[in-house]
Protein backbone atom coordinates (compact mmCIF):
# COMPACT_ATOMS: atom_id res chain seq x y z
CA UNK A 1 0.00 0.00 0.00
CA UNK A 2 1.35 3.44 -0.91
CA UNK A 3 1.93 6.11 1.73
CA UNK A 4 -0.86 8.23 0.30
CA UNK A 5 -3.34 5.40 0.73
CA UNK A 6 -2.04 4.32 4.14
CA UNK A 7 -2.38 7.83 5.56
CA UNK A 8 -5.54 8.85 3.68
CA UNK A 9 -8.05 8.18 6.45
CA UNK A 10 -5.78 8.77 9.42
CA UNK A 11 -7.36 11.31 11.75
CA UNK A 12 -5.78 14.70 12.40
CA UNK A 13 -5.22 13.76 16.02
CA UNK A 14 -3.50 10.49 15.14
CA UNK A 15 -1.40 12.19 12.45
CA UNK A 16 -0.21 14.81 14.94
CA UNK A 17 0.52 12.12 17.54
CA UNK A 18 2.63 10.09 15.10
CA UNK A 19 4.53 13.22 14.11
CA UNK A 20 5.26 14.13 17.74
CA UNK A 21 6.45 10.57 18.44
CA UNK A 22 8.58 10.65 15.25
CA UNK A 23 6.80 7.69 13.69
CA UNK A 24 5.83 9.99 10.82
CA UNK A 25 7.48 13.13 9.56
CA UNK A 26 5.65 16.30 8.46
CA UNK A 27 7.30 15.95 5.06
CA UNK A 28 5.91 12.43 4.67
CA UNK A 29 2.43 13.56 5.75
CA UNK A 30 2.36 16.50 3.36
CA UNK A 31 3.86 14.53 0.46
CA UNK A 32 1.21 11.83 0.93
CA UNK A 33 -1.58 14.43 0.90
CA UNK A 34 -0.16 16.05 -2.23
CA UNK A 35 0.12 12.69 -4.00
CA UNK A 36 -3.50 11.86 -3.18
CA UNK A 37 -4.70 15.28 -4.33
CA UNK A 38 -2.81 14.89 -7.60
CA UNK A 39 -4.36 11.46 -8.13
CA UNK A 40 -7.94 12.14 -7.04
CA UNK A 41 -8.71 15.85 -7.34
CA UNK A 42 -9.06 15.92 -11.16
CA UNK A 43 -12.45 14.21 -10.99
CA UNK A 44 -13.52 15.70 -7.64
CA UNK A 45 -12.70 19.35 -8.32
CA UNK A 46 -12.42 19.87 -4.59
CA UNK A 47 -9.19 21.92 -4.74
CA UNK A 48 -9.07 24.99 -6.97
CA UNK A 49 -5.67 26.32 -5.88
CA UNK A 50 -2.68 24.16 -5.03
CA UNK A 51 -0.09 25.71 -2.74
CA UNK A 52 2.23 22.72 -2.86
CA UNK A 53 5.52 24.66 -2.94
CA UNK A 54 4.53 26.62 0.17
CA UNK A 55 3.29 23.43 1.86
CA UNK A 56 6.53 21.55 1.22
CA UNK A 57 8.56 24.46 2.56
CA UNK A 58 6.38 24.56 5.69
CA UNK A 59 6.73 20.77 6.08
CA UNK A 60 10.51 20.99 5.98
CA UNK A 61 10.43 23.69 8.65
CA UNK A 62 8.02 21.58 10.72
CA UNK A 63 10.37 18.61 10.48
CA UNK A 64 13.27 20.69 11.76
CA UNK A 65 11.13 21.74 14.71
CA UNK A 66 10.45 18.09 15.55
CA UNK A 67 14.11 17.05 15.37
CA UNK A 68 15.30 20.10 17.31
CA UNK A 69 12.96 19.44 20.22
CA UNK A 70 11.06 22.71 19.78
CA UNK A 71 7.61 23.13 21.29
CA UNK A 72 5.03 21.73 18.88
CA UNK A 73 1.45 22.87 18.33
CA UNK A 74 -1.50 20.47 18.69
CA UNK A 75 -1.77 20.08 14.89
CA UNK A 76 1.94 20.16 14.10
CA UNK A 77 2.63 18.88 10.59
CA UNK A 78 -0.98 17.97 9.78
CA UNK A 79 -2.00 18.86 6.18
CA UNK A 80 -5.20 20.85 5.74
CA UNK A 81 -6.92 23.28 3.37
CA UNK A 82 -8.70 26.60 3.44
CA UNK A 83 -11.73 27.71 1.48
CA UNK A 84 -11.74 29.99 -1.56
CA UNK A 85 -14.22 32.63 -0.43
CA UNK A 86 -13.61 35.37 2.16
CA UNK A 87 -10.51 33.47 3.23
CA UNK A 88 -7.00 34.77 2.80
CA UNK A 89 -3.35 33.79 2.99
CA UNK A 90 -0.66 36.19 1.72
CA UNK A 91 0.42 35.32 -1.81
CA UNK A 92 -2.54 33.03 -2.51
CA UNK A 93 -5.37 34.08 -4.85
CA UNK A 94 -8.90 34.66 -3.62
CA UNK A 95 -11.70 34.57 -6.18
CA UNK A 96 -14.66 34.98 -3.78
CA UNK A 97 -16.06 31.68 -4.98
CA UNK A 98 -15.06 31.46 -8.64
CA UNK A 99 -15.63 35.02 -9.88
CA UNK A 100 -13.73 35.04 -13.17
CA UNK A 101 -12.67 38.68 -12.91
CA UNK A 102 -10.94 37.88 -9.59
CA UNK A 103 -8.86 34.93 -10.78
CA UNK A 104 -5.67 36.94 -10.25
CA UNK A 105 -6.77 38.80 -7.10
CA UNK A 106 -4.11 38.21 -4.41
CA UNK A 107 -4.67 39.81 -0.97
CA UNK A 108 -1.70 40.31 1.32
CA UNK A 109 -3.29 39.39 4.66
CA UNK A 110 -4.53 36.40 6.64
CA UNK A 111 -8.00 35.27 7.60
CA UNK A 112 -8.43 33.96 11.14
CA UNK A 113 -8.54 30.31 10.06
CA UNK A 114 -5.25 30.42 8.15
CA UNK A 115 -3.58 32.50 10.84
CA UNK A 116 -4.58 30.30 13.77
CA UNK A 117 -4.36 26.93 12.07
CA UNK A 118 -0.77 27.63 11.04
CA UNK A 119 -0.04 28.84 14.58
CA UNK A 120 -1.30 25.43 15.79
CA UNK A 121 1.22 23.77 13.44
CA UNK A 122 -1.06 22.62 10.62
CA UNK A 123 0.12 23.01 7.03
CA UNK A 124 -2.11 24.48 4.33
CA UNK A 125 -1.78 22.65 1.01
CA UNK A 126 -4.33 24.62 -1.04
CA UNK A 127 -7.75 26.22 -1.33
CA UNK A 128 -11.08 24.50 -1.89
CA UNK A 129 -14.02 25.20 -4.18
CA UNK A 130 -17.10 27.25 -3.30
CA UNK A 131 -19.92 29.07 -5.16
CA UNK A 132 -19.86 32.76 -6.05
CA UNK A 133 -19.88 34.78 -2.80
CA UNK A 134 -21.07 31.64 -1.01
CA UNK A 135 -24.63 32.56 -1.96
CA UNK A 136 -26.21 29.13 -2.36
CA UNK A 137 -26.36 25.72 -0.73
CA UNK A 138 -24.56 23.92 -3.56
CA UNK A 139 -21.00 24.25 -4.87
CA UNK A 140 -20.54 25.45 -8.44
CA UNK A 141 -19.25 28.57 -10.17
CA UNK A 142 -18.38 29.82 -13.67
CA UNK A 143 -14.61 29.85 -13.14
CA UNK A 144 -13.93 26.40 -11.68
CA UNK A 145 -17.18 24.49 -12.17
CA UNK A 146 -18.88 22.20 -9.66
CA UNK A 147 -17.34 20.16 -6.90
CA UNK A 148 -18.26 16.48 -7.23
CA UNK A 149 -19.52 14.30 -4.42
CA UNK A 150 -17.01 11.51 -3.66
CA UNK A 151 -19.90 9.11 -2.99
CA UNK A 152 -21.28 9.73 -6.51
CA UNK A 153 -19.38 11.98 -8.91
CA UNK A 154 -22.54 12.91 -10.80
CA UNK A 155 -23.90 14.57 -7.65
CA UNK A 156 -23.06 17.89 -6.03
CA UNK A 157 -21.31 18.19 -2.69
CA UNK A 158 -23.57 20.87 -1.26
CA UNK A 159 -22.19 24.26 -0.37
CA UNK A 160 -20.87 26.63 0.13
CA UNK A 161 -17.89 24.77 1.66
CA UNK A 162 -18.33 21.98 -0.88
CA UNK A 163 -14.72 21.55 -1.90
CA UNK A 164 -13.68 21.23 1.74
CA UNK A 165 -16.28 18.56 2.49
CA UNK A 166 -15.38 16.56 -0.62
CA UNK A 167 -11.66 16.71 0.15
CA UNK A 168 -12.19 15.45 3.70
CA UNK A 169 -14.62 12.67 2.72
CA UNK A 170 -12.28 11.45 -0.02
CA UNK A 171 -9.30 11.24 2.31
CA UNK A 172 -7.28 14.02 0.67
CA UNK A 173 -6.84 15.78 4.03
CA UNK A 174 -8.12 14.98 7.55
CA UNK A 175 -9.90 18.31 8.08
CA UNK A 176 -10.57 21.56 6.26
CA UNK A 177 -11.96 25.03 6.77
CA UNK A 178 -15.62 25.76 6.46
CA UNK A 179 -17.37 29.10 6.77
CA UNK A 180 -21.04 29.32 7.60
CA UNK A 181 -23.44 32.23 7.09
CA UNK A 182 -26.47 30.07 6.34
CA UNK A 183 -25.32 26.48 6.68
CA UNK A 184 -22.18 26.43 4.53
CA UNK A 185 -20.33 24.14 6.95
CA UNK A 186 -23.28 21.87 7.68
CA UNK A 187 -24.94 21.52 4.25
CA UNK A 188 -21.93 19.96 2.43
CA UNK A 189 -21.09 17.95 5.54
CA UNK A 190 -24.56 16.39 5.31
CA UNK A 191 -24.27 15.55 1.61
CA UNK A 192 -20.65 14.31 1.83
CA UNK A 193 -21.04 12.24 4.98
CA UNK A 194 -18.60 14.17 7.19
CA UNK A 195 -18.89 16.08 10.47
CA UNK A 196 -19.20 19.85 10.33
CA UNK A 197 -19.33 22.15 13.35
CA UNK A 198 -20.53 25.77 13.52
CA UNK A 199 -19.79 27.26 16.91
CA UNK A 200 -21.76 29.78 18.92
CA UNK A 201 -21.51 33.26 17.49
CA UNK A 202 -18.28 34.73 18.87
CA UNK A 203 -16.65 31.35 19.52
CA UNK A 204 -14.27 31.74 16.56
CA UNK A 205 -13.48 35.35 15.61
CA UNK A 206 -14.68 36.68 12.27
CA UNK A 207 -12.27 39.24 10.85
CA UNK A 208 -12.97 40.37 7.29
CA UNK A 209 -11.88 43.72 5.94
CA UNK A 210 -12.51 47.04 7.67
CA UNK A 211 -15.96 46.24 9.12
CA UNK A 212 -15.69 44.70 12.59
CA UNK A 213 -19.45 44.02 12.56
CA UNK A 214 -19.49 42.24 9.19
CA UNK A 215 -20.41 38.84 10.58
CA UNK A 216 -23.37 39.82 12.76
CA UNK A 217 -26.26 40.00 10.27
CA UNK A 218 -26.83 37.11 10.01
CA UNK A 219 -24.36 35.45 12.34
CA UNK A 220 -21.35 34.14 10.38
CA UNK A 221 -18.93 31.50 11.64
CA UNK A 222 -15.70 29.76 10.73
CA UNK A 223 -15.27 26.16 11.80
CA UNK A 224 -13.97 22.67 11.08
CA UNK A 225 -15.13 20.03 8.64
CA UNK A 226 -13.68 16.67 9.69
CA UNK A 227 -14.30 12.93 9.62
CA UNK A 228 -14.47 12.54 13.41
CA UNK A 229 -15.96 14.53 16.26
CA UNK A 230 -12.63 14.37 18.10
CA UNK A 231 -10.84 16.06 15.19
CA UNK A 232 -13.49 18.78 15.03
CA UNK A 233 -13.07 19.42 18.76
CA UNK A 234 -9.28 19.54 18.39
CA UNK A 235 -9.49 22.06 15.54
CA UNK A 236 -12.15 24.14 17.28
CA UNK A 237 -9.89 24.43 20.32
CA UNK A 238 -7.12 25.77 18.08
CA UNK A 239 -9.43 28.28 16.38
CA UNK A 240 -11.39 29.59 19.37
CA UNK A 241 -10.46 32.55 21.51
CA UNK A 242 -10.55 36.31 21.72
CA UNK A 243 -9.39 38.58 18.91
CA UNK A 244 -9.43 42.35 19.51
CA UNK A 245 -10.42 42.92 15.88
CA UNK A 246 -13.77 41.19 16.51
CA UNK A 247 -15.83 42.91 19.25
CA UNK A 248 -18.09 39.85 19.48
CA UNK A 249 -15.33 37.29 20.02
CA UNK A 250 -15.49 35.45 23.34
CA UNK A 251 -12.66 36.03 25.78
CA UNK A 252 -12.27 32.39 26.72
CA UNK A 253 -10.35 29.45 25.36
CA UNK A 254 -11.77 26.14 26.60
CA UNK A 255 -10.40 22.74 25.67
CA UNK A 256 -13.23 21.26 23.65
CA UNK A 257 -11.54 17.88 23.34
CA UNK A 258 -12.71 16.97 26.87
CA UNK A 259 -16.36 17.21 25.75
CA UNK A 260 -16.02 14.20 23.47
CA UNK A 261 -15.77 11.77 26.38
CA UNK A 262 -18.71 13.19 28.35
CA UNK A 263 -21.87 11.20 28.98
CA UNK A 264 -25.17 12.61 27.75
CA UNK A 265 -27.26 10.50 30.12
CA UNK A 266 -30.20 12.55 31.34
CA UNK A 267 -29.98 15.20 28.62
CA UNK A 268 -33.31 16.47 27.33
CA UNK A 269 -33.39 16.55 23.52
CA UNK A 270 -36.11 18.19 21.46
CA UNK A 271 -36.67 16.55 18.09
CA UNK A 272 -38.19 18.68 15.32
CA UNK A 273 -38.59 16.71 12.09
CA UNK A 274 -39.03 19.88 9.98
CA UNK A 275 -38.85 23.06 12.15
CA UNK A 276 -42.61 22.93 11.69
CA UNK A 277 -42.43 24.61 8.27
CA UNK A 278 -40.12 22.75 5.82
CA UNK A 279 -41.17 19.98 3.42
CA UNK A 280 -38.85 16.99 3.89
CA UNK A 281 -37.98 14.22 1.45
CA UNK A 282 -39.56 11.08 2.98
CA UNK A 283 -36.32 9.08 2.75
CA UNK A 284 -34.38 11.84 4.53
CA UNK A 285 -37.09 12.18 7.18
CA UNK A 286 -37.11 8.44 7.85
CA UNK A 287 -33.32 8.22 8.10
CA UNK A 288 -33.09 11.08 10.59
CA UNK A 289 -36.06 9.79 12.61
CA UNK A 290 -34.27 6.48 13.07
CA UNK A 291 -30.99 8.21 13.91
CA UNK A 292 -32.59 10.30 16.66
CA UNK A 293 -33.36 7.13 18.64
CA UNK A 294 -29.62 6.60 19.13
CA UNK A 295 -29.61 9.40 21.71
CA UNK A 296 -32.06 7.39 23.79
CA UNK A 297 -29.64 4.46 23.65
CA UNK A 298 -27.06 6.86 25.10
CA UNK A 299 -29.37 7.69 28.01
CA UNK A 300 -30.89 10.95 26.82
CA UNK A 301 -34.61 11.71 26.81
CA UNK A 302 -36.00 12.61 23.37
CA UNK A 303 -39.33 14.32 22.72
CA UNK A 304 -40.83 15.58 19.47
CA UNK A 305 -41.68 19.28 19.76
CA UNK A 306 -43.46 22.08 17.95
CA UNK A 307 -40.90 24.88 17.70
CA UNK A 308 -43.56 27.47 16.95
CA UNK A 309 -41.97 29.30 14.02
CA UNK A 310 -44.76 31.33 12.41
CA UNK A 311 -43.11 32.29 9.10
CA UNK A 312 -43.34 29.78 6.24
CA UNK A 313 -40.22 28.41 4.56
CA UNK A 314 -40.42 30.88 1.67
CA UNK A 315 -40.67 33.86 4.00
CA UNK A 316 -37.75 32.51 6.01
CA UNK A 317 -35.42 32.09 3.04
CA UNK A 318 -36.30 35.50 1.62
CA UNK A 319 -35.51 36.98 5.02
CA UNK A 320 -32.13 35.24 5.05
CA UNK A 321 -31.32 36.46 1.53
CA UNK A 322 -32.18 40.05 2.43
CA UNK A 323 -30.06 39.95 5.57
CA UNK A 324 -26.97 38.36 4.06
CA UNK A 325 -26.78 40.10 0.69
CA UNK A 326 -25.14 43.28 2.13
CA UNK A 327 -22.15 41.09 3.02
CA UNK A 328 -21.61 40.74 -0.73
CA UNK A 329 -22.60 44.27 -1.71
CA UNK A 330 -19.98 45.88 0.53
CA UNK A 331 -16.97 44.00 -0.94
CA UNK A 332 -18.29 44.87 -4.40
CA UNK A 333 -18.29 48.53 -3.49
CA UNK A 334 -14.72 48.24 -2.18
CA UNK A 335 -13.59 46.55 -5.40
CA UNK A 336 -15.37 49.19 -7.46
CA UNK A 337 -13.44 51.88 -5.63
CA UNK A 338 -10.27 50.04 -6.71
CA UNK A 339 -11.39 50.12 -10.36
CA UNK A 340 -13.08 46.71 -10.61
CA UNK A 341 -16.82 47.11 -11.21
CA UNK A 342 -18.18 43.56 -10.95
CA UNK A 343 -21.85 44.47 -11.26
CA UNK A 344 -21.16 46.82 -14.16
CA UNK A 345 -18.27 45.54 -16.27
CA UNK A 346 -18.26 41.89 -15.17
CA UNK A 347 -21.89 41.10 -14.45
CA UNK A 348 -21.65 38.01 -16.68
CA UNK A 349 -19.32 36.52 -14.05
CA UNK A 350 -22.16 36.56 -11.53
CA UNK A 351 -25.10 34.12 -11.46
CA UNK A 352 -28.44 35.71 -12.38
CA UNK A 353 -29.97 34.64 -9.05
CA UNK A 354 -27.20 36.45 -7.20
CA UNK A 355 -27.48 39.63 -9.30
CA UNK A 356 -31.19 39.86 -8.54
CA UNK A 357 -30.57 39.88 -4.81
CA UNK A 358 -27.68 42.36 -5.10
CA UNK A 359 -29.98 44.75 -6.94
CA UNK A 360 -32.62 44.36 -4.24
CA UNK A 361 -30.04 44.93 -1.54
CA UNK A 362 -28.84 48.13 -3.16
CA UNK A 363 -32.29 49.75 -2.89
CA UNK A 364 -33.37 48.42 0.52
CA UNK A 365 -34.03 51.09 3.14
CA UNK A 366 -32.95 51.25 6.76
CA UNK A 367 -36.58 50.75 7.78
CA UNK A 368 -36.67 47.56 5.66
CA UNK A 369 -33.58 46.34 7.46
CA UNK A 370 -35.01 46.86 10.93
CA UNK A 371 -38.32 45.26 9.97
CA UNK A 372 -36.29 42.23 8.89
CA UNK A 373 -34.52 42.21 12.24
CA UNK A 374 -37.93 42.08 13.92
CA UNK A 375 -38.82 39.02 11.82
CA UNK A 376 -35.47 37.49 12.71
CA UNK A 377 -36.22 38.11 16.38
CA UNK A 378 -39.43 36.09 16.11
CA UNK A 379 -37.42 33.12 14.87
CA UNK A 380 -34.76 33.55 17.58
CA UNK A 381 -37.44 33.68 20.28
CA UNK A 382 -39.04 30.47 18.98
CA UNK A 383 -35.74 28.58 18.98
CA UNK A 384 -34.73 29.93 22.37
CA UNK A 385 -38.14 29.06 23.75
CA UNK A 386 -37.44 25.40 23.04
CA UNK A 387 -33.90 25.60 24.41
CA UNK A 388 -35.21 27.09 27.64
CA UNK A 389 -36.82 23.67 28.22
CA UNK A 390 -34.38 21.32 26.46
CA UNK A 391 -30.60 20.95 26.24
CA UNK A 392 -30.51 20.28 22.49
CA UNK A 393 -32.65 20.44 19.36
CA UNK A 394 -32.23 17.82 16.63
CA UNK A 395 -33.48 18.25 13.03
CA UNK A 396 -32.52 17.04 9.56
CA UNK A 397 -29.64 19.14 8.23
CA UNK A 398 -31.19 19.50 4.77
CA UNK A 399 -34.56 18.43 3.45
CA UNK A 400 -33.48 16.90 0.13
CA UNK A 401 -31.18 14.35 -1.40
CA UNK A 402 -28.10 15.28 -3.43
CA UNK A 403 -28.78 17.01 -6.76
CA UNK A 404 -27.05 16.31 -10.07
CA UNK A 405 -24.25 18.64 -11.08
CA UNK A 406 -25.00 21.05 -13.88
CA UNK A 407 -22.77 21.78 -16.84
CA UNK A 408 -23.18 25.57 -16.98
CA UNK A 409 -21.44 26.63 -13.77
CA UNK A 410 -24.80 27.36 -12.17
CA UNK A 411 -25.97 24.20 -10.41
CA UNK A 412 -29.02 24.86 -8.23
CA UNK A 413 -30.69 22.97 -5.42
CA UNK A 414 -33.94 21.05 -5.87
CA UNK A 415 -37.00 22.86 -7.26
CA UNK A 416 -39.40 20.75 -5.22
CA UNK A 417 -39.19 18.65 -2.07
CA UNK A 418 -41.90 16.13 -1.16
CA UNK A 419 -44.05 17.59 -3.93
CA UNK A 420 -43.80 21.18 -2.64
CA UNK A 421 -41.99 24.00 -4.45
CA UNK A 422 -38.94 25.35 -2.61
CA UNK A 423 -36.52 28.21 -3.23
CA UNK A 424 -33.54 26.67 -5.06
CA UNK A 425 -30.63 28.61 -3.54
CA UNK A 426 -30.99 27.56 0.09
CA UNK A 427 -34.72 27.09 0.72
CA UNK A 428 -34.30 23.32 1.14
CA UNK A 429 -31.80 23.73 3.98
CA UNK A 430 -32.80 23.72 7.66
CA UNK A 431 -29.50 25.25 8.71
CA UNK A 432 -29.84 29.03 8.41
CA UNK A 433 -32.26 29.16 11.34
CA UNK A 434 -29.26 29.08 13.69
CA UNK A 435 -27.49 31.77 11.68
CA UNK A 436 -30.42 33.97 12.69
CA UNK A 437 -29.94 32.94 16.33
CA UNK A 438 -26.22 32.27 16.83
CA UNK A 439 -26.66 28.89 18.52
CA UNK A 440 -23.92 26.25 18.11
CA UNK A 441 -24.92 23.58 15.61
CA UNK A 442 -23.38 20.63 13.84
CA UNK A 443 -24.20 18.21 11.05
CA UNK A 444 -23.45 14.59 11.82
CA UNK A 445 -23.69 11.62 9.42
CA UNK A 446 -27.04 9.91 10.09
CA UNK A 447 -26.76 7.05 7.61
CA UNK A 448 -26.73 6.20 3.91
CA UNK A 449 -29.76 6.30 1.63
CA UNK A 450 -29.95 3.07 -0.38
CA UNK A 451 -26.55 2.22 1.05
CA UNK A 452 -24.77 4.84 -1.06
CA UNK A 453 -25.65 8.52 -0.40
CA UNK A 454 -25.14 10.24 2.98
CA UNK A 455 -27.82 11.91 5.07
CA UNK A 456 -27.04 14.54 7.70
CA UNK A 457 -28.65 15.20 11.08
CA UNK A 458 -28.37 18.63 12.72
CA UNK A 459 -27.64 18.98 16.46
CA UNK A 460 -28.23 22.41 18.03
CA UNK A 461 -27.25 23.56 21.52
CA UNK A 462 -27.86 26.50 23.80
CA UNK A 463 -25.83 29.64 23.19
CA UNK A 464 -22.21 29.05 24.27
CA UNK A 465 -22.93 25.39 25.11
CA UNK A 466 -20.75 24.21 22.24
CA UNK A 467 -19.46 21.41 24.43
CA UNK A 468 -22.98 19.96 24.74
CA UNK A 469 -23.23 19.66 20.94
CA UNK A 470 -19.82 17.98 20.78
CA UNK A 471 -20.70 15.62 23.64
CA UNK A 472 -23.94 14.51 21.97
CA UNK A 473 -22.16 14.16 18.63
CA UNK A 474 -19.44 11.99 20.15
CA UNK A 475 -22.02 9.83 21.95
CA UNK A 476 -23.79 9.25 18.64
CA UNK A 477 -20.50 8.46 16.91
CA UNK A 478 -19.60 5.87 19.54
CA UNK A 479 -22.90 4.05 19.05
CA UNK A 480 -23.23 4.54 15.27
CA UNK A 481 -19.73 5.07 13.85
CA UNK A 482 -19.82 6.11 10.20
CA UNK A 483 -16.20 5.64 9.14
CA UNK A 484 -16.99 2.44 7.24
CA UNK A 485 -19.03 4.52 4.77
CA UNK A 486 -15.82 6.03 3.38
CA UNK A 487 -15.01 2.70 1.74
CA UNK A 488 -17.47 3.83 -0.95
CA UNK A 489 -15.16 6.76 -1.63
CA UNK A 490 -12.00 4.66 -1.38
CA UNK A 491 -13.32 2.16 -3.92
CA UNK A 492 -13.72 4.87 -6.54
CA UNK A 493 -11.09 4.62 -9.26
CA UNK A 494 -9.81 8.12 -9.99
CA UNK A 495 -9.32 9.41 -13.52
CA UNK A 496 -5.80 9.67 -14.85
CA UNK A 497 -4.18 12.74 -13.25
CA UNK A 498 -4.28 15.87 -15.35
CA UNK A 499 -1.33 18.21 -15.62
CA UNK A 500 -1.26 20.05 -12.29
CA UNK A 501 1.06 22.90 -11.49
CA UNK A 502 2.78 22.55 -8.14
CA UNK A 503 1.84 26.04 -6.92
CA UNK A 504 -1.17 27.05 -8.96
CA UNK A 505 -4.62 26.18 -10.14
CA UNK A 506 -5.81 22.60 -10.18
Amino acid sequence: MSAMDELAYLSAGETALRIRSRELSPVEAVDAAIARIEARNPDLNAFVYLGFDDAREAARAAEKAVTSGAELGPLHGVPTAMKDLFDYKPGWPTTFGGVRALKDFVPDYYCVFAERIERAGAILVGKTNSPVMGFRGVCDNPLFGPSCNPFDLTKNTGGSSGGSAAAVADGLIPFAEGTDGGGSIRIPSAWCGVYGFKGSFGRVPVVIGRNAFWGATPFVAEGPIARTVADAALVLTALAGYDPRDPFSLDEQPDFTTATSRSIEGMRIAYSPDWGVFPIDPAVADSVRRAVSVFEEAGAHVEEVDVGIKLNHRELVDLWCRLIIPLSVLPFEDLKAQGLDLMGDHSEDLPAEFRIWVERGQVASMIDHYRDQEMRTEVVNAVQGVLNRYDLIVTPTVSAQQVDNGTDGNTLGPATVAGEEVERLIGWCLTYITNFSGHPSASIPAGLLDGRLPVGMQIIGRRYADADVLAASAAFERLRPWQDAYRLCQERSPVAPASIRSDGSA
